[in-house]
């Protein structure tokens, strides 16, 4: 198996299994949204906790030049490590929601 396919399994497997967990509040579903073509990965929450509406993106990841890059992480579940442990090394992951000029004090990869 090419790197692509294992990284696209990797992150499909992760993100599926913390869709599963069931939200304890409200009525939200968590579903996952997979475009395997441009290599885009989602979590996404819908639905209603009371009269508050919720909506949005919980974790985003995109794979771009054999890297995986961490766009969004709204969860307490530490994706990059996650990664690490499915043996994902830390120079191929990018955590893109940090300031590009800060990705080279981290542990992990910088673009």
């Amino acid at each position: 198996m090419d790197i692509l396919e294992s990284y696209r399994n990797i992150i499909q497997s992760i993100l599926t299994v913390y869709a599963a967990i069931p939200i304890s509040n409200g009525e939200i579903d968590n579903y996952t949204v997979f475009d395997t073509k441009q290599d885009h990965y989602m979590v996404m929450n819908v639905g209603w906790d009371g009269y508050r509406r919720a909506y949005g993106c919980v974790l985003h990841l995109d794979i771009k030049g054999e890297k995986i890059w961490i766009e969004q992480n709204m969860t307490e579940m530490r994706i990059a490590e996650k990664l690490v442990e499915q043996g994902v090394p830390k120079e191929d992951i990018i955590l893109g929601f940090q300031a590009p000029e800060m990705r080279e004090y981290t542990d992990y990869g910088v673009a």
